[in-house]
């Protein structure tokens, strides 16, 4: 920032002042925070740290210099000289041991100097020296233990870091964002039931804020997922301001797409995307990508860079300055590829940078917003009785799922003993993260095994834990632990390489294999599924239907464990499935690319043409207060056990129970006053 000149002179002036009242120990504390508060404001945070310097020079007698110390730490933090906010916080730590946030922000300093060990200590140390209760000391304490969490989750130490957030969670649980660190974690370790309730903390607490990617996981209930999703919106997203519009774009010839992700680059989403960059029609559309991640360039990254007509990093932007950039590129259509997962910018899209929004592919379900308008599907995963489980208008391409068919597969092909796989085995695998096994698909799993003879799991490593729980659960089911193994993770191209040594893929529910079961079907690899009712346990269908294999999909638990069993017994039938497989797959609609582009650009246009007659969908948000507090309250780990029909029945229920106290006014949902006839409608009296 440039400054006037006579600002330039008052700052000079503001400095020399302090300096000279510093030195002569005739600044009070009081006046030291608010001159350099003044100099933050004005980016001239180099000139307050000079004064703190000063100060503490010349000041070593007051009673306030630790306050000047932790002041002075944090503006070095903030400059990011970690070395001198360790040292200034260290000494605020030593002049006075019971001022907490000191230990906070060291231990914060310290890690990020890599010093974790030293880091997680003063963190502990803060816990352990909290014996007075009051309302700080509470808070300190919960924010040392979420601190500890981090750092050890970050470091695969998964279970001190579930037992730090379950300490703070029993010190208070209105904390969503612990309660959703804790559940993710026992999903990643397979601790079952995963959603187990305590003396302080209930199930209802847990489901009310479990996050909307761990709940795909751990429930097929795409009521609750939407009524949660919502409810997320409302209180973590909130209501921010629009960005300003500025010059319109709609009379162009060109639809101007910007695409908003994190995944931009070696991930499952940046591999699936970059064909669709490479092929959509510069003469009809101008793409953006917008990218959100972390700073890691790669190959796959860089092939995006060089498809897209303009590429945005938005780190570094604050919510409102990347809505604006957004808003000043003219975006017709911006698109989140990001949903509700890790380094999402949903907040961007609430500033609503752009007319129309879409939901597609990052994220296997509904957000939930009053400003999302459209989500991409197809006709298996979200078909039309189902959209009443979705707050935004769903439109539908053949194969909702994209694909890389230029993907690069390593050129060594591993050998079964390279693998660590028996020669002559039957080899199921499973290449889903751990956080997708439930115990039922787990207890399915183990029928197959028992029943071939042989056989064996090939599964992707966790952590150690989380496999010898693993082991220990398919003992218990009569299998022998070794037939359990573990694959360590591979880059893409190594991974791809590896996936012929298995016979047949064996999917997930509720939230079964998306572009991994892309990247098997892709090398040849048959997946036996069973969808349920939710997104996420649809997709895998979705694609081994458009891979021109249907008859792999199965309509129930007992047909899924037959198919399995009768492919792992009979030769004949599994050479025949591989062979129709293969002969599809140059011309199937899951690697048609071009396709899928061609029917992406058209659901662009027809979206486009809704805005311009002044038809764009309204979001769908009603009763959702409701249908949430509804769902606290049920036991979501086992609804995939209930048929539809008893699943529909359980939400009227509760339903008409909360009508009796609290009218609810009818809805497009289950509780609706005309159309009684149609499936899992309530027809209201």
């Amino acid at each position: 920032m440039t400054l006037p000149a006579a600002d330039l002179n008052n700052i000079v002036e503001m400095y020399k002042d302090a300096i000279s009242r510093a030195t002569a120990k005739q600044l009070s504390v009081v006046d030291l925070f608010k001159t350099a508060t003044t100099l933050d404001s004005l980016n001239q945070r180099a000139l307050s740290i000079e004064i703190y310097k000063a100060w503490i020079a010349f000041n070593a007698d007051n009673e306030l210099l630790f306050a000047v110390y932790y002041n002075y730490g944090v503006a070095l933090t903030a400059i990011e000289d970690r070395t001198g906010a360790i040292n200034a916080l260290r000494e605020c730590t030593r002049l006075k041991p019971d001022f907490q946030p000191s230990y906070i922000n060291l231990g914060r300093a310290l890690e990020d100097s890599g010093q974790t060990g030293p880091a997680v200590a003063q963190w502990m140390t803060l816990c352990k020296i909290l014996s007075n209760v009051n309302g700080d000391s509470v808070a300190h304490k919960t924010t040392a233990l979420q601190q500890i969490a981090r750092v050890l989750e970050t470091a695969q130490s998964d279970a001190a870091a579930e037992d730090a957030l379950r300490q703070s969670l029993d010190i208070n649980v209105q904390q969503p964002e612990a309660i959703q660190h804790w559940i993710s974690l026992r999903q990643r370790q397979c601790k079952w039931p995963v959603v187990a309730e305590w003396e302080r903390v209930s199930r209802k607490d847990l489901n009310a804020s479990i996050s909307s990617l761990s709940l795909a996981c751990h429930a097929d209930d795409p009521m609750y997922q939407l009524a949660r999703a919502y409810d997320y919106a409302v209180n973590a997203i909130g209501m921010p301001k629009p960005a300003t519009p500025t010059q319109s774009n709609r009379n162009a010839n060109k639809l101007r797409i910007g695409y908003v992700s994190s995944d931009l680059r070696g991930h499952a989403v940046g591999f699936a995307m970059t064909d669709v960059m490479e092929t959509h029609d510069r003469e009809s559309f101008e793409i953006f990508a917008y990218y959100c991640g972390i700073d890691r360039p790669d190959a796959t990254q860089q092939r995006i860079k060089n498809a897209v007509d303009h590429w945005v990093d938005l780190k570094g932007l604050d919510d409102d300055k990347a809505a604006a950039r957004i808003a000043a590129d003219g975006i017709d259509i911006i698109v989140d590829l990001n949903g509700y997962t890790r380094d999402a910018r949903t907040k961007v899209f609430a500033r609503k940078p752009a007319p129309i929004a879409v939901n597609w592919f990052g994220f296997p379900g509904t957000m939930g917003t009053p400003y999302h308008h459209y989500i991409i599907a197809d006709e298996t995963i979200i078909p039309e009785a189902d959209e009443i489980y979705y707050s935004e208008k769903v439109l539908r391409l053949p194969c909702y799922q994209p694909n890389d068919r230029k993907r690069p597969i390593a050129a060594h092909r591993p050998t079964r003993a390279e693998a660590g796989l028996p020669e002559n085995a039957f080899v199921f695998c499973s290449f889903n993260g751990m956080q997708k096994i439930k115990p039922r698909g787990f207890q399915r799993w183990m029928t197959i095994l028992n029943r071939v003879p042989g056989s064996v799991m090939w599964l992707l490593g966790g952590g150690a834990e989380a496999c010898d729980r693993l082991r220990k659960v398919a003992a218990e089911s009569g299998v022998a632990p070794e037939r359990l193994i573990f694959a360590e993770n591979k880059p893409n191209p190594e991974h791809l390489a590896r996936y012929p040594l298995a016979d047949l893929f064996l999917d997930s529910l509720p939230y079964g294999a998306h572009t991994t079961a892309a990247d098997a079907l892709w090398r040849g690899v048959p997946i036996v599924t069973m969808p349920g009712r939710s997104f996420a346990s649809r997709v895998c269908a979705s694609l081994v239907r458009s891979a021109g294999v249907s008859e792999l999909i199965c309509a129930t638990p007992e047909a899924f464990v037959e198919e399995a069993v009768a492919y792992g017994t009979n030769p004949e039938k599994l050479a025949a499935i591989k062979a129709k497989l293969a002969a599809s797959l140059p011309t199937c609609a899951l690697f048609d690319t071009p396709s899928l582009v061609g029917h992406l650009e058209n659901l662009y246009r027809q979206m486009w043409n809704d805005l311009k007659r002044g038809a764009l969908p309204i979001p769908d948000l009603s009763n959702l207060d409701v249908y949430h507090r509804i769902g606290t309250e049920l036991d979501l780990e086992n609804i995939e056990a209930l048929s539809d029909e008893a699943y529909v029945a359980q939400y009227k229920e509760r339903l008409t129970e909360w009508n009796g106290f609290y009218p609810i006014p009818p809805d497009e949902r289950l509780w609706r006053a005309d159309k009684p006839e149609l499936p899992g409608r309530l027809a209201v009296a």
